[in-house]
């Protein structure tokens, strides 16, 4: 029995390290697509709430609040300069309290 285990542990270790590398990359190319989707979903809330603000010409706290901590996980997440863009200009929106 140990001779064979000493023959053969070498091919075990070769199979148990090419699972765990396929299945690195399987989960590794799961988490990307979540964050994409993730930061497809953020981007489209980012967008229509600063174009809905813009529209009105002005924003009241609560929601400037909630765009800004939507922004910074956007950010935070690698999202690009037209989030940015919407949100600087949003942001620069006079406050008004309904």
């Amino acid at each position: 029995m140990l001779s064979f285990i000493s023959a053969h542990w070498m091919e075990w270790a070769i199979g148990l390290l090419s699972f765990g590398w396929g299945y690195l990359i399987k989960k590794m190319t799961e988490y990307k697509n979540i964050k994409d989707g993730l930061l497809a979903i953020m981007h489209d809330r980012l967008y229509q709430m600063s174009t809905f603000f813009l529209k009105e010409g002005y924003i009241n706290t609560a929601a400037l609040k909630n765009l800004e901590y939507l922004y910074n996980s956007y950010h935070a997440l690698g999202g690009n300069g037209t989030g940015t863009e919407l949100y600087t200009r949003a942001k620069g929106l006079p406050i008004k309290e309904d």
